[in-house]
């Protein structure tokens, strides 16, 4: 039975961690970082959809579809090592803690793709060896998201044990709202394919930074929205226009709505004004762009 836990969000964080993502729908996300979008090791801009499995190979879908309201983030079963009452913090980890270390981030998004701020996001994991602390609190925390509906864990790679792939356990819920009981799962794991559990909508987007691991993910919680004036836009009755696309998208260029492009031999339809930046090309931030 899924219980909140009873935290305040006006509490201190432990730590606070860097906000290393931009997420897919709109400004609403795109935006939040777009006049100063950080970087990762190897250049590009930490997108949901930007990084690609170890040793190559296409891009990940996008995870979870967060469009037109319609695709929640898929709930999972709690699992027998759930503890309520953890401690509020960002960080599971300590300088001497063993195992790979790993940064998650991402933002909690409504079904109408708008951030939600002050939600709770309570993480749970096994150590580096598999095994679960059911004695104290180690590898167990929560904390809320800021303003921009923006988190960030601190923690390392979780070992594996028998009938299971790598995974976080999770609890999401709005201010007020439902609680949202799911894992996270890791690309290029070969259990994967044997752990019954195991949901590909649930992945996170994986990458490899120096020594460690950083992973990207965004929940979409099952709470009713008002959309913003913009999302979906409301093109008027002549639009699309008949003039011929423009010139070819290019990084660095702004570019405003309706502004049109062709990239790969496609014409794309700019949505909403911004700063192009590898990694945003149009068939990867329909938020921006549109076919057409």
């Amino acid at each position: 039975m899924d219980n909140a836990t009873p935290h305040e969000p006006n509490a201190s964080d432990e730590a606070s961690g860097d906000r290393r993502r931009i997420s897919r729908k709109g400004l609403l996300k795109a935006a939040i970082v777009a006049s100063a979008a950080p970087l990762l090791a190897g250049g590009g801009v930490a997108l949901a959809r930007d990084a690609a499995p170890s040793g190559g190979g296409a891009l990940l879908a996008p995870t979870p579809q967060c469009d037109d309201g319609d695709d929640t983030t898929p709930p999972q079963m709690e699992g027998p090592y759930f503890k309520p009452n953890s401690p509020r913090r960002t960080s599971l980890v300590t300088p001497g803690t063993p195992g790979v270390p790993l940064t998650v981030s991402g933002y909690v998004f409504g079904r109408a793709c708008r951030p939600i701020s002050g939600a709770l996001l309570d993480f749970w994991q096994a150590d580096t060896n598999g095994s679960y602390d059911m004695a104290q609190y180690a590898f167990r925390g929560h904390q809320f998201t800021g303003a921009d509906g923006s988190f960030s864990l601190t923690t390392i790679v979780p070992g594996l044990y028998p009938g299971r792939t790598r995974h976080i356990h999770v609890k999401a819920q709005a201010p007020g709202g439902r609680i949202l009981t799911t894992q996270l799962y890791f690309p290029g794991e070969p259990r994967n394919n044997t752990d019954a559990l195991f949901d590909p909508e649930l992945l996170m987007n994986v990458r490899s930074v120096g020594n460690g691991r950083q992973g990207t993910f965004d929940f979409v919680l099952d709470v009713a929205q008002t959309p913003g004036p913009t999302d979906p836009p409301t093109d008027p009755p002549t639009d699309p226009p008949t003039d011929p696309p423009g010139s070819t998208w290019t990084p660095g260029t702004s570019y405003s709505a309706g502004d049109r492009v062709t990239y790969g031999g496609v014409a794309y339809r700019c949505r909403q004004a911004h700063r192009s930046l590898t990694g945003w090309e149009p068939p990867n931030v329909p938020a921006l762009w549109e076919r057409g």
